[in-house]
């Protein structure tokens, strides 16, 4: 959706356009049969996979563009403008705080609701003896919840697919990819969530409810918008790519802050997980953000307790306080809690590589093929998961209910640990009382303390297997889907074994419970998998209320990250790989070292002069497709040519557009064009593509006059010697989240600038095909691993002889 009128914006202006620089061929995630006839014809456009399509891929810019009419506005700011503005930012993050509460509280009252009826219903038949309209029950409610959800995101919102964290960390890397971030995204991720989860597909809320608080703040963020009649003026200070960052930002920390209710946890998560670039101010925003949404659950939380809210109470989040339970521990009992942190590793880098395999196969097969195939592949996974959850619960045993618990057993309610399936009184299923519940109540059942025995071995080992199958298959179907929770409840269930296992080996050695061996299951599993160390502790810590559990949680994260790290990227990054988002690493790659800028520099240099012919410039915009120009000026003595700066396409667009032309080249450097503009006329649109040239109509008396673009030029752009290495320039590109950076020769002695720098040069993919021989020189990280062992144990063998 283009909207030519929408560029009334904030002085830090901006573009939505491509990469700075043509390419010979479009970056592919895997294969010419990938990309769908309709991408092919942007041969010279990244192209990414996003939501199971080939979608155009940008740069967003997060430079301060520093003109003359950018100077003349802050010059001419009002203190009563700038405290508008800080106002204004607070507000919005108010909003975001309160719309992502409110928007947690609408899923988790959804899905509890209508799975728990269910339940409910299919529970109530097996009592009666009415086996089949009970599987009929769930196969049908199961199968049609299921299609809901995949019909939305196939014939909606393709990129609500999946749990959106690595779109949104993408995002907030600097790359931007067409409806990650939209309303009907939004909308989509939110109804679908709840077809999904409550359909039975085994997954979570919580990677989507971090997206859709992305989408909250991306929109909130927007500036507001002409066509549909909402755009104020107070709105026009978020108009440009820096500031929707930091609002991005604070939904992304609310929204992990209303999946599990840990508002510090939500911070920390956005820190260490979702950004790029971090600001100390920033931590109070997202703070602010996060307690807001505890307050909004808490509040709503408080409502339903009353059962005024059908099935929906203090089980809508996780949420787990273990209160004083023991976890005193002996020095004994850190060989197991170390063994979980080394299995969390090995499952965790094993589910990455497997599901890697399994998202190449998804993805060509989504692309190739039309929506229905989606439909169909949602439909499968559906019937396989209905399908375990029906012939499972066969195999558990039927165990007698214990006498000393307050619970009543078996359960009969929607929720609860002891589910009587097809067991006489008295007794319940263990099995079943894990499958016919939700994933929340799971984690609820398998981190409960004081419950010995309360699962068997067989029990938890075939829920794990199922679990760990289940997780693989299902991430990456074309629904919304998270990764949390079914990674939380695998490694809960091998925890939990482990806990069984040191119970029964020596029960006076082992101080720890059952359930907190589940925690640090989970924990294992999730630093295996995700990578992530800090945020997950406090998430944990936040759940469980327990501060005793810190050290143990801490041993488990760091030993099963470093070993996942070993062999493979987490599962966020790798899906960001597979799908072609050009991501930027926080640090540059060995061989970067032996490369200089000038190397990796497109030859495509198109520059235009200070004041340049509108002929030339409509042309030059119709041929290409750079974001950014150098303007070149003539020294008035020498007449060599000095580099002046850079102008963005926008700008050049809406100068255009303005038609504020000159009959003739000016004799003297003096212009008054910087009266005919103001620098919020030159923001980025807040929906869709903003202004193209074709949107442009001069006639051809127009075509003949000029421009004067020193006004309009960025005269202090961010420059680096061609000579300098490659990886000192990934460093300042990276670290100062540029979209351009300017290469200028050493020697000047000809062409004042040699090249510029976008973020395509830095991708590995464009400099293994320019340097092929580096494919062979290039070490994975785990050889680089495995040769520092080998040299520490060289070493040790040489001290042993000498």
């Amino acid at each position: 959706m283009e909207e030519a009128e929408e560029f009334s914006s904030e002085p830090i202006p901006s573009s939505a356009s491509v990469f700075n620089k043509s390419l010979t061929e479009p970056l592919l995630p895997f294969s010419k049969a990938s990309t769908d006839r309709q991408s092919l014809s942007r041969a010279n456009s990244q192209i990414a996979i996003v939501g199971s399509k080939c979608t155009h891929v940008e740069s967003l810019d997060y430079e301060m563009i520093e003109n003359d009419v950018f100077k003349q506005d802050w010059r001419s700011r009002t203190r009563l403008q700038i405290l508008q503005y800080i106002l204004l930012k607070w507000t919005l993050t108010f909003l975001v705080g309160i719309i992502v509460g409110f928007t947690a509280f609408g899923i988790n009252f959804a899905i509890e609701n209508i799975a728990g009826y269910k339940f409910l219903k299919v529970n109530e038949y097996f009592q009666e003896d009415r086996i089949g309209l009970a599987f009929s029950i769930l196969i049908v409610t199961n199968l049609v919840l299921s299609l809901f959800s995949a019909t939305l995101v196939a014939f909606i919102g393709p990129a609500a697919a999946g749990s959106g964290v690595p779109e949104v960390k993408a995002y907030l890397n600097g790359m931007d990819a067409e409806d990650i971030l939209s309303l009907k995204t939004l909308l989509v991720k939110v109804f679908g969530s709840i077809g999904s989860v409550s359909g039975g597909i085994y997954t979570g809320k919580e990677g989507p409810l971090v997206h859709s608080g992305s989408c909250i703040a991306a929109i909130l963020g927007q500036g507001g918008s002409k066509r549909y009649r909402i755009s104020w003026r107070w709105l026009r200070y978020f108009k440009n790519d820096r500031d929707r960052r930091d609002l991005i930002t604070c939904g992304a920390a609310a929204g992990v802050a209303a999946a599990f209710r840990a508002p510090v946890g939500g911070v920390l998560f956005a820190l260490e997980e979702v950004t790029s670039w971090w600001r100390c101010s920033l931590i109070w925003r997202a703070f602010f953000a996060t307690a807001l949404v505890s307050v909004v659950l808490q509040t709503s939380m408080a409502y339903c307790s009353d059962g005024g809210c059908g099935l929906f109470g203090s089980g809508g989040l996780i949420i787990y306080n273990i209160g004083d339970v023991s976890v005193n521990f002996r020095l004994a009992e850190l060989l197991p809690v170390g063994i979980l942190g080394v299995i969390g590793g090995i499952f965790g880098c094993m589910f990455t590589l497997i599901n890697g395999r399994i998202l190449r196969f998804y993805f060509a097969l989504h692309t190739n093929n039309g929506p229905m195939i989606k439909i169909l592949h949602v439909a499968i996974v559906s019937l396989i998961s209905t399908a375990l959850m029906i012939g499972l619960p066969w195999l558990g045993d039927c165990i007698e209910c214990p006498t000393n618990i307050e619970e009543t057993c078996p359960t009969t309610e929607k929720s609860g640990n002891f589910k009587r399936f097809r067991c006489p009184d008295g007794h319940y299923n263990d099995l079943a009382s894990l499958i016919f519940d939700v994933n929340n109540e799971v984690v609820r059942n398998l981190f409960s303390v004081g419950t010995t025995n309360e699962f068997t071995y067989k029990t938890l080992f075939i829920y794990m297997v199922q679990s760990y199958g289940l997780a693989l298959i299902t991430y990456g179907t074309p629904v919304p889907s998270g990764l949390f929770l079914p990674i939380m409840i695998t490694g809960a269930s091998y925890g939990r074994i482990t806990g069984m296992v040191m119970r029964s080996l020596s029960p006076g050695l082992s101080e720890l419970d059952e359930g907190l061996y589940a925690v640090l299951g989970a924990a294992s599993f999730l630093g295996g998998a995700m990578r992530m160390t800090v945020s997950i502790c406090v998430i944990l810590l936040e759940l469980t209320n327990n501060l005793f559990l810190l050290p143990l949680t801490m041993l488990v994260l760091l030993i099963s990250k470093s070993i996942g790290d070993l062999f493979n990227l987490s599962v966020f990054d790798q899906i960001i790989h597979l799908k072609g988002l050009p991501f930027l690493e926080e640090h540059a790659d060995d061989y970067m070292k032996h490369l200089k800028a000038h190397d990796v520099c497109s030859s495509s240099l198109v520059t235009l002069d200070a004041v340049e012919s509108v002929r030339k410039i409509v042309d030059t915009l119709q041929r290409t497709d750079h974001n950014a120009f150098p303007v070149i000026v003539k020294d008035e003595v020498t007449q060599q040519p000095i580099f002046h700066g850079l102008i963005l396409r926008s700008h050049l667009l809406v100068l255009l557009r303005g038609r504020h032309f000159l009959a003739s080249v000016p004799k003297d450097s003096a212009s008054d064009a910087t009266k005919s503009f103001k620098s919020v006329d030159f923001g980025k649109p807040g929906a869709g593509r903003g202004m193209s040239i074709r949107h442009i109509r001069l006639n051809p008396a127009e075509l003949e006059m000029f421009l004067d673009l020193r006004p309009f030029t960025n005269t202090s752009p961010y420059t680096v010697v061609d000579t300098i290495s490659l990886s000192k320039a990934y460093a300042v590109f990276r670290g100062l989240g540029l979209r351009h950076l300017c290469v200028i020769p050493k020697i000047q002695s000809g062409f004042p600038i040699a090249g510029i720098l976008t973020r395509h040069d830095f991708i590995e993919e464009h400099i293994l095909m320019k340097f092929p021989h580096l494919k062979r020189a290039k070490w994975t990280p785990l050889q680089v691993h495995l040769s520092a062992i080998r040299k520490v144990l060289d070493f040790r063998n040489l001290c042993k002889l000498s």
